[in-house]
């Protein structure tokens, strides 16, 4: 079994830096609301009601420690049945990529990172001692091309690739020339079955993709025909899932790392496993005293039965799953990503509209557009710093044409707050799942963590 750093191609990839931003959402239903109750003259509601309705809020979406614990104890369960035995809710994929860079690697390579959001194009130059250097070129990913025949979304990644090496490699006759063969890392940020460091057959589509005649398919053989296609230059060398690549990536620079997690429009972790722990690949006869590289896929944690978490799935939990276009599948995750938050705020806010309690005598038609409400608008509520909140009175005046009263703002913020504190509490369940499983309780460890939620929700 080659080791994943024979060729780097595998830290390649790892070396993304995968800042995706909140999704946007085409307009999918146009339904004319008007709030027109009792008291329509009114331009808010009052005080106490929203005082009312925020308690209610605060009693649902809050977690206590003890359910933390609790929730923390079944994960552990569910992290070893995934190593014990395949096709489990929370599979734990082995990826192939065994032990830890030394972080003297140097080297010249490509990376190509289709994510949830984007399509990233990295040049990544290792320069040893954990330094670095990185190029890179972002493409929109249409709602379209997440639900286009699976060959055309592999060629149009091609073209990209394609486009960028001839744009940063080039010459001025239009021909690129390479003076050395430069190898590919592609990273895929979605559950795959891997046999080698080069192979990966699609087990499901997640964050909202659906791409027909991929699930069940070896990606990478599709992507190497996109590549004949439009004959670009270049051999893909590695597969490898974005967290994976987070986990190398993290401890080429920090070599403490020993946790990887993705908190972008879905969320997932991968860690580094004893293989002697990984009882369903002991036919492969692997040396037990190494270690592999898990990709958890842990955003499935709690699915199809939905009984680990019951007791805290609210009515708009139920909403976004049931209307997903993969029902009751990524429970954990459409508690926690950044493809759901603005959702649950929005149909918290639908409600509100139906009692009479927000936005009296206005039309409120453009909110009940389903996933119209992105994540990033959360941040932006959170992080308003003025006493005014007058970022909040843009946001709603700019992009729904709604009068906003101070009261109900402040309202608004602490709803942001309390569907943000509920993703981050639930998100730690997970890593503290991995933590305790490993033993790192008493000596600690590093996590490396990226995605658009980590890098650019608020923190404090």
């Amino acid at each position: 079994m080659p080791k994943c750093f024979c060729s780097l191609a595998c830290l390649l990839a790892c070396l993304l830096a995968c800042s995706r931003i909140a999704p946007c959402f085409a307009v999918q239903i146009v339904t004319w609301h008007s709030s027109s109750h009792s008291s329509r003259n009114k331009m808010s509601a009052a005080q106490e009601q929203l005082d009312e309705e925020l308690q209610k809020y605060k009693d649902m979406f809050t977690l206590t420690p003890e359910t933390l614990v609790r929730i923390t104890d079944r994960f552990v369960e569910t992290l070893e049945k995934g190593l014990h035995k395949d096709g489990q809710t929370v599979p734990m994929l082995p990826a192939y990529v065994f032990g830890w860079p030394t972080g003297d690697e140097k080297g010249s390579y490509l990376a190509l990172d289709l994510g949830g959001t984007n399509l990233r194009v990295c040049h990544v130059t290792l320069k040893g001692k954990g330094e670095f250097d990185v190029t890179q070129t972002k493409f929109r990913l249409t709602d379209e091309q997440k639900q286009c025949e699976g060959q055309e979304l592999f060629d149009f990644c091609a073209d990209c690739l394609n486009t960028f090496i001839k744009d940063h490699f080039g010459g001025r006759d239009g021909e690129v020339h390479l003076e050395e063969d430069i190898a590919l890392g592609f990273t895929f940020s979605y559950p795959m079955e891997q046999e080698r460091i080069d192979h990966g057959k699609l087990v499901r589509w997640t964050k909202g993709f659906g791409n027909p005649n991929t699930e069940g398919n070896n990606v990478a053989d599709m992507f190497k025909k996109s590549l004949e296609k439009y004959e670009v230059p270049i051999k893909m060398t590695s597969l490898i899932n974005d967290t994976t690549g987070t986990l190398i990536a993290s401890n080429y620079v920090r070599p403490d790392t020993r946790i990887a997690c993705i908190f972008g429009t879905g969320c997932n972790a991968a860690y580094m496993e004893h293989i002697k722990n990984i009882p369903k690949i002991a036919h492969h006869k692997l040396p037990e005293d190494e270690d592999m590289a898990i990709n958890c896929e842990y955003g499935a944690f709690d699915s199809f039965e939905h009984k680990h978490m019951a007791d805290i799935r609210t009515k708009y939990d139920e909403y976004i799953d049931l209307h997903s276009n993969k029902p009751h599948e990524q429970a954990y995750e459409k508690m926690i990503a950044g493809l759901y938050l603005g959702e649950i705020f929005r149909l918290v806010m639908c409600d509100l509209v139906d009692e009479g309690v927000l936005f009296l005598g206005q039309n409120t038609y453009k909110i009940e557009k389903p996933n119209v409400f992105d994540t990033a608008f959360l941040s932006l509520i959170e992080s308003d710093p003025t006493d005014e909140l007058l970022t909040v009175t843009g946001l709603f005046a700019h992009f729904f044409g709604l009068e906003t009263t101070i009261e109900e703002r402040k309202f608004f913020k602490q709803l942001a707050e309390l569907i943000g504190t509920r993703a981050a509490r639930l998100s730690s369940c997970g890593i503290a799942a991995i933590v305790r499983k490993m033993g790192y309780q008493e000596k600690g460890c590093e996590v490396g963590a990226d995605g658009s939620l980590y890098s650019k929700y608020p923190r404090e």
